[in-house]
């Protein structure tokens, strides 16, 4: 069922977000040095994620880390949604596609949509906007996203939507490689780790910026809601995560409402009730929320242009204390419940 009006059902949706740890068909190479997967490693894994999304009843499904449009589906079947309600351009197996001529995801892996609504527009930002590029040191400018976010604009009860996904530059380090791939640096020179580190935060900072000049252009003088969620390896506070969501600029100026955008975790009507269990990654031992859902005013509960609210954040994240080589995907699901008012 894609839904597309309210039917005498409640006007009501659940939005998640999920990392899916290099999805990809099996028998198909996705990395070099990483083997692929066996038919029943493949069924296996499908299973597992199969399982632990069944749980978050999600309508619409943010993922990262997605090598085939095929795998994609066969995921989006199993948890009642039709092939067609996949959106994943960069990871596509059709051989039509202008991206990828049918083989899926190429060097690094595609962020995609799964959703029941109504699909209106569909875009990638695949070039970094022009105000937002940066020198990256040793390297230059950095012009085109890596992973290239994905927009996807949906039709929810009569409701236009904006939703747009994400998968950020990691912390880790980014050391110069020649073409061939073999380092050109010291890897276990301190200072070196330092600048490769740097240049990730670098990449990470330009990614968020031209995602945020996406948003305000987007929203500017706009009642129409946006949704912006994914792995963003960086914690809620951050810098990177800051500048594409300009949160606290409200505090001093609250004209900014109109391009800001919220934690859902913080504006939910039962906020605190999950604060004690909040974590989606464990990083070097230690738990932290690196994969964000945020929303804009038209779902904040106290504004006068509230379209709806967010009624109440969950975290999915019991498969993290799990050994790791039982674990499916290495990140918690995070998922919102949206009313939307009648």
């Amino acid at each position: 069922m894609t839904y597309s009006a309210n039917k005498g059902i409640d006007k009501q949706f659940y939005i998640a977000t999920a990392n899916l740890l290099n999805f990809a068909n099996p028998n198909r190479t996705y990395y070099e040095n990483a083997e692929p997967y066996s038919n029943k490693a493949y069924e296996n894994k499908l299973r597992g994620i199969s399982d632990l999304l069944a749980k978050a009843h999600a309508d619409i499904i943010a993922v990262q880390e997605v090598w085939d449009s095929e795998a994609l589906e066969a995921l989006a079947v199993s948890l009642g949604f039709k092939p067609e309600h996949v959106v994943i351009p960069l990871a596509s197996n059709d051989s039509a596609s202008p991206y990828t001529q049918g083989r899926g995801a190429q060097n690094t892996p595609a962020v995609g949509i799964i959703s029941r609504f109504e699909q209106l527009e569909t875009t990638l930002l695949e070039e970094v906007a022009p105000k937002a590029m940066i020198d990256i040191p040793d390297i230059g400018p950095y012009k085109r996203f890596n992973r290239p976010p994905l927009v996807l604009r949906v039709n929810a009860f009569e409701q236009p939507i904006t939703i747009i996904t994400a998968h950020l530059k990691s912390k880790r380090a980014f050391f110069l490689r020649d073409e061939a791939g073999n380092l050109l640096e010291d890897m276990d020179d301190p200072n070196i780790r330092i600048r490769a580190k740097l240049r990730s935060l670098c990449m990470r900072a330009a990614e968020a910026a031209s995602i945020r000049m996406f948003i305000i252009e987007r929203l500017k003088h706009t009642r129409e809601p946006l949704i912006l969620l994914g792995d963003m390896n960086d914690v809620t506070g951050s810098v990177t995560t800051q500048l594409m969501t300009e949160t606290g600029e409200v505090n001093y100026d609250k004209s900014m409402r109109d391009v800001a955008l919220f934690d859902a975790a913080r504006v939910q009507a039962r906020y605190g009730w999950m604060k004690d269990v909040a974590y989606t990654h464990i990083y070097q031992g230690m738990p932290e929320v690196i994969d964000q859902l945020f929303v804009s005013e038209e779902f904040l509960a106290d504004s006068k242009f509230a379209l709806g609210q967010v009624e109440r954040v969950d975290y999915f994240n019991d498969h993290l204390k799990w050994d790791y080589s039982d674990r499916v995907i290495d990140h918690g699901i995070i998922r919102a419940k949206i009313k939307l008012h009648d």
